[in-house]
């Protein structure tokens, strides 16, 4: 399914899939609705028990006439005091347990993605949907999910107390919770549907221009545009905060009319109560009980405004989740694959391929007619201008994408008949922009093999050349490397990678312009350093500065999407 396809799914497949979410964490919600109707049905004895209890006082002969009604006012307050501490616990582990469930489900559905599917995502938007619209999904189950389900049950237990004195005073009740519980959330949800969706886009459009204005603060400072951009930011805040009193103002109003249904249920159960104790039809002690039981039993329903408007923010989060998730793969497993490659032999013939078109623009083809073969222990270089698809052909020999036209043949058989885990296990690249966490020096080097010793760690920076310098840290391999590594010069981080990709020990090694960011000097280190990976591997060089080149065995020029022998 497409993305525009999958945002403008009816909301009814939406709320099916969240509750399909939902079904591992059933019966915490079971127990959360039979909590909170306890809750409630403690508040509603204990107000009707202690309205009872005073009109009895004002009668009573003697004490021990007032024994039970006090008794039962010491069990409600108990209770209730209990039952809205289990609920509370309840609620909020069950929001914890779903919240951390959503999160894991949310980046198993987009790793698949990664990196060709998300090209065309922000990342702001990407993380505003990983961790905001997940926090508001988090509420769809709290705070939609639990309170209608317990204010049903509420309703109907209130309705049948007052339904004992008189069937009149059970329907007035009714019919003003149905006013408070469904007519007026109904009119809420309505109010709020635009402003729910306005907050839901301006909040991923404000964190992507801040994560843009952080990334580039230094460009933006360097050619005076801090202030345009702090005004574009202030100017999509507003944006937001105007969508956020729409909703304030909707809620405000809704709250309002529910204190004024209640108080109204309330008078209009006491003035129908009142000429039934004077026909003697109930008795005068339980004339307080009647409108006071009523206005306890709104605790239930006042809540239902907000998980009304609550659902239209849910149903636009899900969404924006669901219509990235539904994005089809660009690569996928064969149903049986071969077994792991060993890489001895790898052979790309006759290769065609261009990217998808962008906004129905046709793409210019990166590759007509690419071929060219590599064994265990050669070096190939190809080399060519910025754009002529070097970091294309490594995206397609990792299958981040698949081919469409022609093969890539890895020990004899198509990369498309492994599993893509397995061809990325046999082959180690090092990018001319390698991506450090912001973490130890240890752990960004535990990526290219988890359960690394510390000598294998120690021994590959040796040959990479790095070793003295982390020894000289004052915490060693325990240094945080900042975010990306700025805390490190360009060739350290570039040497990081190569420790990396000798740590992992694969067959092939890539190396996609590995030195290009560097001055003369560190690109020659690094490339002495890289030596020490090259011995008995295959070998293949994305490069086009002379220091690349006369590493290789062999030399090919990409040119116009097909590779040509250098001039």
């Amino acid at each position: 399914m497409s993305t525009a396809t999958s945002m403008a799914a009816a909301p009814r497949g939406v709320l099916r899939r969240l509750l399909e979410l939902m079904a591992p964490f059933r019966w915490w919600i079971v127990a959360g609705v039979l909590l909170s109707f306890a809750t409630v049905g403690s508040s509603v004895g204990l107000m009707a028990v202690s309205a009872y209890l005073i009109s009895k006082a004002a009668i009573a002969l003697d004490v021990t006439q007032l024994s039970l009604a006090i008794a039962g006012v010491r069990l409600f307050a108990l209770t209730r005091a209990a039952f809205r501490y289990g609920e509370r616990y309840v609620t909020h582990l069950a929001t914890f347990r779903i919240l951390t469930s959503l999160r894991v489900w949310f980046y198993t559905a987009i790793e698949p993605l990664a990196p060709a599917r998300l090209q065309q995502t922000h990342s702001g938007d990407l993380l505003t949907r990983a961790v905001a619209d997940v926090e508001t999904l988090e509420n769809f189950y709290v705070r939609v999910v639990v309170p209608p389900l317990a204010a049903l049950l509420t309703t109907a237990v209130a309705c049948a107390i007052l339904g004992v004195f008189d069937l009149r005073l059970a329907l007035v009740l009714a019919l003003y919770m149905a006013l408070t519980g469904v007519a007026l959330p109904w009119a809420s949800q309505w109010l709020s549907r635009q402003a729910a969706h306005a907050q839901i886009a301006q909040r991923s459009a404000l964190n992507a221009h801040l994560v843009d204005a952080v990334q580039g603060m230094a460009d933006l400072l360097a050619f005076g545009q801090a202030q345009q951009q702090r005004a574009a930011i202030l100017a999509q805040s507003d944006q937001l905060h105007r969508a956020q009193e729409r909703l304030a103002t909707v809620r405000g109003v809704a709250n309002a009319l529910a204190a004024l249904f209640t108080g109204l249920a309330g008078v209009t159960v006491l003035l129908l109560a009142i000429p039934l104790v004077s026909d003697g039809v109930i008795e005068g002690v339980y004339l307080a009980l009647l409108p006071l039981t009523a206005i306890a039993a709104f605790e239930a329903t006042q809540p239902l405004s907000q998980a009304f408007q609550t659902l239209e923010a849910s149903r636009a989060a899900a969404r924006r989740l669901f219509g990235l998730i539904d994005t089809p793969p660009a690569v996928v497993d064969p149903a049986q694959p071969l077994p792991p490659p060993a890489g001895k032999t790898l052979a790309v013939r006759n290769l065609h391929f261009s990217y998808p078109p962008v906004d129905d623009r046709s793409e210019k083809p990166v590759f007509n007619g690419v071929s060219f073969e590599l064994r265990a222990g050669e070096r190939l270089a190809i080399t060519g201008p910025s754009g002529a698809g070097k970091s294309t052909l490594v995206a397609l020999l990792l299958r981040f994408w698949d081919v469409a036209d022609g093969a890539i043949l890895l020990d004899g058989c198509d990369l498309r008949a492994y599993a893509a885990d397995d061809v990325r296990a046999c082959m180690a690249v090092v990018s001319q922009s390698p991506y450090l966490f912001h973490t130890t020096i240890r752990d960004n080097l535990l990526v290219a093999r988890p359960d690394a010793s510390d000598d294998a760690l120690i021994d590959a920076c040796r040959r990479a050349q790095l070793h003295d310098f982390i020894a000289a840290l004052p915490d060693g391999y325990d240094t945080l490397v900042g975010e990306n590594g700025l805390q490190l010069s360009g060739g350290e981080r570039q040497r990081l990678a190569v420790a990396r990709a000798l740590l992992k020990d694969a067959p092939i090694l890539i190396l996609d312009e590995a030195a290009a960011q560097l001055d003369a000097v560190t690109a020659a280190q690094l490339w002495q350093a890289l030596e020490a990976c090259m011995g008995g591997r295959m070998v293949l060089i994305l490069d086009h500065s002379d220091q690349a080149l006369q590493r290789a065995n062999r030399v090919l020029r990409l040119e116009d999407g097909r590779l040509v022998q250098p001039s």
